[in-house]
């Protein structure tokens, strides 16, 4: 008899294609689907994740889900995973859900952090998971008015990645925060879906705000125009992560 499992995991991007199975590229999927693969003695298990990273891009709170026909108890699950996955994945804990349950569709709203690192000299330990800026320090007043415009729902085509095959592009931001830890600035950002690219063109846009280059009303006509073009540059991937995936009880 088949159980479906939940696993949080977490993952270093770096050397990663980012999250998704492509042809003869290295990712995370492939990577944990193998493992479970060899666990069931050759029969095929494929996991679904709440949504995919790209290259570079990190996990903290990754969600995924597989149905297995093992018999494991829970508490050996983890430790059974972690010793086979290479060291760039950690499984932090499995879970034996319903058969409905849905790592994607169910998932009910997700935080990212991006995290750009304003020291003058750059930390060679953090230079794959922080955005340098080179000693650059914005505004973060003009950041957080900004910000105020893309809270709540709207039509975010203009942060989408012009080659999606996404037709509806309606999405709800229900929080967007910045916090200073030490000489890194962290945005935090939450809602019920994202787009591709939607959170690296959101932390793009906003930086260019907060160094002067745009002013903080113009955010308010980019997301009107729904055009692409209107919005800034993408983030660097290195600074993003996906931190958390919250499903209702």
């Amino acid at each position: 008899m088949k159980r479906r499992m939940k696993a949080t995991i977490t993952y270093d991007g770096t050397n990663f294609s980012g999250y998704q199975v492509q042809p003869k590229q290295r990712t995370v999927q492939e990577e944990i689907e193998k493992v479970l693969t060899k666990m069931h003695k050759g029969e095929i298990v494929h996991v679904t994740a709440s949504g995919r990273t790209d290259a570079g891009v990190h996990a903290t709170g990754q969600v995924i889900h597989f149905d297995t026909t093992l018999s494991i108890p829970l508490n050996r699950y983890v430790r059974a995973l972690n010793v086979q996955l290479p060291q760039d994945i950690r499984v932090l804990k499995v879970e034996e859900v319903s058969s409905d349950f849905h790592a994607r569709y169910s998932a009910h709203d997700k935080r990212y952090r991006y995290i750009w690192a304003c020291e003058e000299i750059q930390n060679p330990f953090r230079r794959f998971y922080t955005t340098f800026t080179n000693g650059t320090k914005p505004d973060v007043k003009a950041m957080e008015e900004a910000a105020r415009y893309i809270l709540g729902t709207h039509d975010f085509s203009c942060f989408c990645a012009a080659h999606t095959s996404v037709k509806d592009k309606v999405r709800t931001v229900t929080a967007l925060t910045f916090e200073w830890h030490q000489e890194e600035l962290h945005m935090v950002i939450e809602g019920n879906g994202f787009l591709y690219n939607m959170v690296r063109i959101i932390a793009g846009t906003l930086w260019e705000i907060g160094i002067g280059k745009r002013n903080s009303y113009e955010m308010a006509e980019i997301i009107v125009s729904m055009d692409r073009g209107r919005a800034g540059k993408t983030a660097p991937a290195q600074g993003l992560y996906l931190e958390n995936v919250h499903y209702e009880i």
